[in-house]
């Protein structure tokens, strides 16, 4: 039995050279983290089947989609579990590169805590060719991502590592649209789960690309399944990032991450959120109402819609 099933649901293969290159790349080098670790590719995407044939990675098919046609994440994660038994799940964007430092960081930590998920930064970097996957390819692929990458901030997490009894009930998010990413955070820390960042010791690798498989060919921060994925999560309030860890891993070692004035504000205004767990309409309006106490430009500006719409209404009915 392995140690950890690291699966990814790519876009179609076919959709451009460049997508086809550095999905290729990723799916490598999840394949190229020894014996101990599992790989998987989930979905049905075009060209999925072929470049599972030919780069030898387990392929599942199977996933459910939602009314856009865009695979839901709760399947995708579904098939992981049912089609693995390792005691620990890796998720991972299909554009990232993940390297051995990966796998021991897992280690590392399921040999101290039992309840956790790891969370990290990516490294952005422009990868316009496929990696030479020969002997001390890590080591060169993580010069090249030092000297040509940027560390990206902490707004969200492009891979998740956890036990495989946790998620095990996920909303049916839409895949590659904003706000799952950030849910998955917020549910660990309303679990009280230990959120483990380990930027400090695994170096994750984005590869660069267009929007072009998107509309309008911008990112998908925007579009309706975006908001809806929001809206499943709980809305605005459950937007937690990776600055919303509770511990970190340094040095082989898991530890808390030091409180400083800024965070004493945010625990102070997530403290319902993830406490009140038996009343969450009261955690929810006790949320909103430190969120519009602690950040009252914003508060104004997420409640002007609502706020015009019933002075319209009055309006109308005078």
């Amino acid at each position: 039995m392995s140690f950890l099933t690291i699966f990814t649901s790519p876009k179609p293969f076919t959709h451009s050279p460049h997508i086809d290159m550095i999905q290729r790349n990723t799916v490598q080098a999840m394949m190229k983290l020894g014996p101990e670790v599992d790989a998987l590719l989930i979905g049905d995407e075009e060209g999925m089947a072929e470049a599972s044939r030919q780069l030898g990675i387990r392929h599942i098919s199977n996933v459910r989609r939602n009314q856009y046609g865009t695979p839901l994440v709760s399947s995708i994660f579904e098939q992981a579990r049912q089609n693995s038994a390792s005691p620990f799940l890796a998720c991972i964007n299909a554009d990232n590169l993940v390297m051995p430092d990966f796998v021991e960081a897992v280690k590392q930590v399921a040999s101290q805590e039992p309840r956790f998920i790891l969370v990290g930064q990516r490294w952005d970097v422009d990868i316009l060719e496929p990696i030479d996957f020969s002997q001390g390819w890590d080591e060169r692929l993580r010069q090249d991502i030092l000297k040509r990458g940027v560390l990206r901030t902490p707004g969200c997490s492009d891979f998740f590592v956890f036990p495989r009894d946790f998620y095990a009930d996920i909303h049916p998010f839409a895949l590659g649209r904003s706000g799952w990413d950030n849910w998955m955070i917020y549910w660990a820390r309303r679990q009280g789960w230990k959120v483990i960042d380990v930027t400090a010791s695994v170096m994750v690798g984005h590869q660069n690309h267009d929007y072009s498989h998107l509309p309008k060919n911008e990112p998908p921060y925007r579009l309706p399944e975006s908001q809806e994925n929001i809206r499943m999560g709980g809305g605005r309030r459950t937007i937690f990032s990776i600055l919303d860890a509770t511990h970190r891993l340094v040095n082989g070692r898991i530890e808390p991450i030091p409180l400083s004035w800024k965070r004493f504000w945010r625990e102070l205004e997530i403290f319902p959120l993830i406490k009140l767990r038996r009343f969450p309409a009261l955690a929810f309006f006790l949320a909103n109402l430190s969120f519009a106490i602690l950040h009252p430009k914003q508060a104004l500006g997420e409640w002007r819609p609502y706020l015009a719409k019933v002075k319209r209404r009055l309006l109308g009915k005078v």
